[in-house]
């Protein structure tokens, strides 16, 4: 081992392990920025040190509907108990006011005449029963109100004005928390990935939305964000900076038709700011564009909004969407299988404000994409065609193969006859 160790010096062997390290890349991956909107339509925002906090108790219904299921259920059975045994509470004072508790007026040897305000309200287990009684109106006729005491009516009067504030809180917190816009929002999907294409001779961003169910989206508009961070010439960073740009819709006001799954368009023009970007580019942009679709449901007339967002990862350079609406007897069927699902497509990998400039760039782009395709097509054919030979050639030397040569027989008389099988 020594001698081994002493043929190549060790200076020799430390500068050759230096030189392999340094050829090898680094590839370090870029720290993945966090997305504004979740792919889901969810805002990707943390609020934190809120002192005002007081300001959420004055819009307590709004509060409410914004809790979890488990918080507002929790909230209304406590308000419910609370409110019983408040009452309950009530109605023992009054009775013990009144002395109904006392066990004399229960002696039926007992002259005078009582009245007690609640009958049968001898302990706070009985005020409990009442008060459960009076708030849900279930009236099983063994406890009951009397003419006796104004303070006793007064305080059934109060409880059923709060029970009624509380059942239509409760009523219209549920009914809100499951007709919310955001569950008709859960079936309108988007596809997972945007493509930019060439459409009409302009560099075009596209996605695609679709309706799952068959009850439509009433005045559907669809609106497109860039968000980046962005600094301004007098050095102010802005980290959530949002651009508009425009959709590519032959309607005015925007509106879309969406009976089924459309593609939209977004053309990359000199208002755009994917003006500047190329393929090459794309990658190295920290971007992200979010998708709005809002409209009206048509079953409940709630305003819905559906979001989502893609970033420089999610969007294909020279793709395009497949078709999935097809005819098929006499009824348009929609594919979802296929909604996502795209083909790659001639396009110039150059940037739109590029090729603004050098129109030639896109004659050449299509030139070169028929000339590919022309060729693949003549290696297809020539394939074919060899295929073919190979295939006749090896049937004929199946067919040689299996030819039976002639079989003479001899007679016992000595003819011979000759047969073929």
């Amino acid at each position: 081992m020594l001698a081994r160790k002493s043929i190549i010096p060790e200076e020799y062997v430390l500068a050759r392990i230096a030189a392999e390290n340094l050829r090898k890349p680094r590839i370090r991956d870029r720290p993945r920025k966090a997305r504004f909107i979740a792919k889901n339509g969810a805002c990707n925002l943390a609020h934190k040190n809120i002192r005002e906090q007081g300001r959420f108790l004055q819009d307590i219904f709004t509060t409410l509907v914004d809790l979890k299921w488990r918080h507002t259920l929790v909230i209304f059975t406590m308000s419910f108990l609370c409110s019983w045994l408040l009452f309950a509470m009530m109605w023992w004072l009054v009775a013990f006011a009144h002395g109904d508790m006392d066990p004399s007026t229960e002696n039926p040897l007992n002259s005078t005449k009582w009245t007690p305000c609640v009958t049968c309200v001898r302990s706070f287990t009985s005020a409990f029963l009442f008060s459960i009684e009076v708030q849900v109106t279930i009236g099983f006729g063994g406890r009951m109100m009397t003419e006796e005491c104004p303070l006793a009516i007064t305080v059934l009067i109060l409880q059923n004005i709060v029970g009624l504030i509380i059942n239509a809180v409760m009523l219209g917190c549920i009914f809100m928390k499951t007709a919310q816009a955001h569950r008709r929002a859960e079936t309108l999907i988007f596809s997972r990935q945007a493509v930019i294409a060439v459409r009409n001779g302009k560099l075009c961003f596209m996605f695609r939305v679709g309706d799952l169910r068959k009850s439509m989206i009433i005045s559907a508009s669809v609106r497109i964000q860039v968000v980046r961070k962005t600094t301004t010439p007098e050095g102010e960073v802005i980290p959530i900076h949002q651009v508009d740009i425009p959709v590519d819709n032959p309607i005015e006001s925007n509106n879309i038709f969406l009976v089924a799954p459309l593609i939209i368009c977004h053309v990359i023009d000199k208002r755009s700011p994917l003006y500047d970007i190329s393929a090459s580019d794309l990658a190295l942009q920290d971007l992200e564009l979010i998708v709005i679709l809002e409209g009206v449901v048509e079953t409940t007339g709630i305003t819905t909004q559906a979001r989502t967002s893609y970033v420089a990862e999610e969007i294909l350079w020279g793709h395009r969407f497949v078709p999935i609406v097809t005819e098929e007897e006499g009824v348009y069927a929609v594919d979802y299988s296929k909604f996502g699902n795209t083909v790659k497509v001639a396009a110039p990998r150059c940037s739109a404000r590029e090729l603004d400039e050098k129109p030639s760039i896109l004659i050449q782009t299509l030139q070169k994409s028929e000339l590919s395709h022309q060729n693949s097509l003549r290696k297809r054919n020539s394939m074919r065609r060899n295929n073919s030979i190979r295939r006749s050639n090896s049937m004929r030397r199946t067919n040689s193969s299996l030819i039976v040569p002639k079989v003479q027989f001899i007679t016992p008389e000595g003819s011979q006859s000759a047969s073929e099988t």
